[in-house]
């Protein structure tokens, strides 16, 4: 029995004799089935030749990525705090090098995934560190292809992650029904950063950000979807965000460059207005 993963996206999936018909969450428009078709591995093929890099991002926040390149690539991140480190979105990979440089951190306490395209190695993950809770919006349990009793599954629109942590997740909507960001308030030097993932999406203009139903396949937004985002996030105060690849920063002035970069794409698709109180 294998826990196969699916080499476009990195899903891990339940245990079987054979590797699946198909990844749901590729043969979604919001993902691709790569060009060579459904193709499959597992972590311990991966273990074979590939390995973790582990770098400090700022100050209590350390960036986890994985060489050669699994799937679509992205970098987790380590957020340290007094009550425990929380690790925000996954990766397919972890070994036993990982395991003792995030020990040599503090350990992990929780782990926080904003949607299913970083749900990846979860439960791996999880399990290395002695079954840590995983938060999920339950909007959003059709897509795990793992299920496992370290999985949590949240209602409503916010969450606090780890109590006495500071974190809250903020259901977004948008890029999917449960996607989420995590709001750090002591991060950017305690003037607040957002954790995101592809809801609110770093582009190569630090000056702004963007909104998409589908990034691969270019599937805009509508209106009311991007409006829905700035709503959910608008009563937070942050100056950075943090995207999900490496130096995917905005650096300053974040929360206005969400409210205009909003503006701008409602303006180009049309119909709607963002507003929003100072």
């Amino acid at each position: 029995m294998n826990h196969y993963v699916c080499v476009t996206c990195g899903a891990q999936f339940a245990a079987s004799e054979t590797p699946p018909a198909n990844c749901p969450i590729c043969n979604d428009e919001r993902q691709y089935l790569g060009q060579k078709g459904q193709q499959w591995t597992t972590l311990e093929t991966l273990r074979q030749d590939h390995h973790n890099v582990v770098s400090a991002v700022a100050d209590n926040l350390t960036g986890i990525m994985t060489e050669p390149k699994v799937a679509i690539g992205q970098q987790a991140h380590l957020i340290a705090t007094p009550a425990g480190n929380v690790l925000w979105n996954c990766i397919s990979y972890v070994d036993d090098a990982t395991v003792a440089a995030v020990n040599g951190l503090g350990g992990l306490a929780a782990i926080a995934i904003s949607h299913p395209h970083f749900y990846t190695g979860m439960v791996e993950w999880s399990r290395a560190f002695g079954g840590v809770p995983i938060y999920l919006h339950t909007d959003d349990r059709q897509w795990v292809m793992r299920p496992d009793e370290t999985v949590h599954l949240w209602e409503g629109e916010t969450l606090d992650v780890l109590p006495g942590s500071g974190l809250t997740l903020i259901r977004c909507g948008g890029h999917f029904p449960g996607s989420s960001v995590l709001l750090w308030p002591e991060g950017a030097a305690g003037k607040g950063a957002l954790l995101t993932g592809d809801t609110i999406m770093v582009v190569p203009d630090r000056r702004w950000v963007s909104f998409m139903y589908s990034y691969p396949n270019l599937i805009p937004l509508d209106a009311a979807a991007v409006a829905q985002i700035v709503t959910a996030v608008e009563p937070y105060q942050y100056d950075r965000i943090y995207g999900s690849w490496p130096d995917s920063i905005v650096d300053t002035d974040a929360r206005a460059a969400v409210r205009r970069s909003a503006e701008r794409y409602i303006a180009r698709i049309g119909h709607a207005v963002v507003s929003a109180n100072n």
